[in-house]
């Protein structure tokens, strides 16, 4: 097929990008760099040992855009550009939601009019909130708690409309969990640029010396050892996600909604235990005060995406450990 990608260059969406060329797709990316690199997608081209074609445009500028889709002929769409911050999205929320909200609308319309019908797109577990009990099914009930989370799921609320009024449209809705890892070449991976919002590569930042300690928010939590379990999944696990959600598309579903997890918890504490034994490194960390709107313990019900995709995440949390710190080896300042 040939898909268009949004937010390509960026650390999910390089690695679907590379899972797709390796599986023989086509691919046109358009990211606005704003927070990803052009390098990212030269090493992808290396790797796959194929080439890819690129556009730096934002998505809300729809002529620019709009000329893309005049040029490509496209099967169907990924969608993972956005701004992704949550702690930034409560500081900016209304550069959040023209970002995230007004970008898709743009990329939706024109989908329909130059009749591409198949959209895979990337949400969040934040459209859940704060859990009624964990592991989470689809089915639990939608709340979320902060502008990143609330644009995701108006997005999904768009996409849910536009198919009832067209249903020749087919979406595919994957809600991730905690991505972590990298490709086992040590050659793409996450690259935050200043200070990390998520766990790994903090973790990694502080390994490889870059950072003195990590900040671990809060260990009175009803937990194992009192600090905060995710659900860890590893980067290319959720790659291969999305290639199916592209096979399942072709059969033309409607709109189908798939958590993208690997159903099991891991803690803080595990998390950096895991990390140093990975690494032979130790990760000097304190404990902090708990931040505002975390949850105790987060992880998903993935058993649908293994009914109807066919899928599961294989890699454990010994493999995500270890591809994060070849990365951080190989590339200590990131694509820089």
């Amino acid at each position: 097929m040939r898909i268009l990608v949004t937010g390509g260059a960026g650390y999910i969406g390089s690695h679907t990008c590379l899972c797709l060329l390796e599986q023989g797709h086509d691919i046109c990316v358009v990211d606005d760099l704003s927070n990803s690199s052009r390098i990212s997608l030269e090493r992808i081209q290396e790797l796959a040992g194929r080439e890819l074609r690129f556009y730096c445009i934002d998505l809300c500028r729809r002529q620019e855009l709009a000329e893309v889709f005049a040029r490509h002929r496209f099967d169907g769409v990924v969608h993972f550009a956005g701004l992704k911050a949550v702690g930034e999205s409560a500081a900016y929320p209304l550069r959040y939601y023209h970002n995230n909200v007004c970008g898709s609308l743009v990329l939706l319309e024109l989908m329909e009019e130059h009749g591409v019908d198949k959209l895979v797109f990337s949400s969040s577990a934040t459209v859940y909130g704060q859990p009624d009990a964990v592991p989470i099914p689809e089915t639990a009930p939608l709340r979320p708690t902060n502008p990143y989370g609330r644009s995701k799921l108006m997005i999904e609320d768009i996409l849910r409309d536009m198919n009832s009024a067209n249903t020749s449209c087919n979406v595919a809705i994957l809600r991730y969990f905690n991505p972590v890892g990298a490709h086992s070449s040590g050659r793409i991976g996450e690259d935050p640029g200043d200070i990390p919002n998520n766990l790994m590569p903090y973790i990694s930042q502080v390994a490889v010396g870059l950072r003195s300690e990590l900040p671990v928010f809060g260990s009175d939590y009803p937990t194992t050892d009192g600090t905060g379990v995710r659900d860890y999944i590893h980067v290319m696990d959720l790659a291969e996600g999305h290639e199916r959600a592209l096979e399942k598309l072709t059969k033309k579903p409607g709109v189908v909604t798939y958590n993208l997890g690997t159903g099991r918890g891991a803690s803080v504490l595990e998390m950096i235990a895991a990390f140093e034994e990975a690494s032979g490194r130790t990760v000097p960390y304190r404990i902090t005060r708990r931040r505002t709107g975390d949850v105790a313990a987060c992880y998903a019900d993935p058993s649908l995406a293994e009914q109807e995709l066919g899928w599961r995440a294989e890699r454990g949390i010994s493999e995500m450990c270890a591809d994060s710190w070849r990365w951080q080896q190989q590339n200590p300042q990131g694509y820089k």
